[in-house]
C-alpha cells in the first residue's frame, strides 16, 4: 500500500511543477504583451508619417496612357 501513497504524492509534486511552469509561462506572456504595446506606441507617429507620405506619392503620380503591349511574333 505504501506505494500508492509515493504514487500519489508524486502525481502532486508533478502537477506542482507543472503549475508552476504555467505560471512563469503566463508571465512571460504579459511581459511580452505589454513590450509589444510599448512598441506599438513608440512607432505609431512614424507609421502615421508613412502612410501619408504613401498617400501622397499615390495621389501625385500621374496616370500614363495605355500601351500596345508585348506582341509575339
Amino acid at each position: 500500500m505504501a506505494w500508492v501513497s509515493v504514487s500519489v504524492a508524486l502525481g502532486f509534486a508533478g502537477l506542482a511543477v507543472l503549475a508552476w511552469c504555467a505560471f512563469k509561462v503566463w508571465l512571460g506572456v504579459r511581459r511580452f504583451g505589454r513590450e509589444l504595446e510599448r512598441t506599438r506606441r513608440r512607432l505609431e507617429p512614424e507609421r502615421s508619417a508613412l502612410r501619408d507620405e504613401l498617400s501622397r506619392l499615390e495621389d501625385d503620380r500621374s496616370p500614363q496612357p495605355p500601351r500596345d503591349g508585348v506582341r509575339s511574333s
